[in-house]
């Protein structure tokens, strides 16, 4: 059995035991390692460490009780592992950027953040298709032209991502010789929550261009505000960037000292982007803030 195969029986094992009082020993035991060795194995292969895997898949499955159940929030707190209301409610606030409270009443632009649950899968596009350490970047503002529509993404009942973005790639694409573009090289996928209470997406397919420039009656224009982005390398078919929004979200974000602004993340595509193949490379950023 490889070191892959053993983390799998872990995270498993995790999931089965997640409102249980979660031991490191009894988690490598059942992955057939020694507690020292199991801990080194599963930092190098998830990009983080089994307690704050545990701890966030816990919030996870406390911000899924506060969305859809009137549970008090002790018991909530109860359910991820916490003693008491207060630390839960200090402990989510760090981690998320919003109180529990304030995500009950509304906040669901936090929703991006819900714990994936790890798998093989995830694990290998983890050490093969994505850049896991970003590009702290600050983006100029931008005037775009280009085709917008509304959509819901992977995680939602209604998703229908795969069908409507591609649909609206090739909406756009025989009108971008018209477009006076700044950048012959660039596009750009721009995304945000439509509403805050809601799990539908906006999203914007366009260029830069000046910003008197003028369009073609079908084009919209789009001003992208500046901010101070966190930039990431996505390597394979643009299909499999679910996995990447998984690390970017779920991992990366959770233990690197920002909060995400709930303002437009991008998909930034050029020369080296191929369509349906396994050698494309493009770059997902979000926008981020130390506050």
């Amino acid at each position: 059995m490889d070191y892959l195969q053993q983390i799998d029986r872990a995270l498993d094992y995790i999931e089965d035991h997640l409102h249980d009082v979660l031991d490191i020993g009894a988690i490598s035991r059942h992955a057939g390692m020694s507690r020292w060795h199991f801990q080194r194995i599963f930092k190098s292969l998830t990009q983080e460490t089994v307690t704050t895997y545990v701890r966030s898949r816990r919030f996870s499955l406390a911000m899924q009780m506060l969305q859809d159940t009137d549970a008090p929030v002790i018991d909530v707190a109860l359910e991820a592992g916490f003693e008491t209301r207060e630390a839960f409610t200090r402990a989510f606030t760090r981690a998320f950027g919003v109180s529990p409270g304030a995500f009950r009443k509304g906040h669901r632009a936090a929703l991006f953040l819900h714990k994936a649950r790890f798998d093989a899968a995830y694990i290998r596009h983890l050490h093969l298709s994505v850049s896991t350490t970003p590009e702290i970047y600050e983006q100029r503002e931008l005037s775009l032209a280009g085709v917008a529509t509304r959509f819901y993404g992977a995680d939602s009942e209604k998703s229908n991502f795969a069908r409507v973005l591609p649909a609206l790639w090739d909406q756009f694409i025989p009108y971008l010789g018209t477009i006076p573009r700044l950048d012959e090289a660039l596009a750009y996928g721009v995304v945000r929550p439509l509403h805050v209470d809601s799990d539908e997406l906006f999203y914007f397919a366009g260029v830069e261009v000046p910003a008197s420039a003028q369009l073609h009656p079908a084009l919209e224009r789009m001003q992208l505000p500046a901010a101070r982005y966190a930039k990431f390398a996505h390597k394979g078919r643009v299909t499999e960037l679910d996995r990447t929004l998984n690390y970017i979200y779920s991992s990366w974000l959770l233990s690197a000292g920002v909060h995400h602004t709930y303002g437009y993340d991008l998909e930034l595509y050029d020369h080296r982007y191929r369509k349906d193949s396994a050698d494309s490379l493009i770059h997902y950023a979000i926008p981020v803030t130390e506050e």
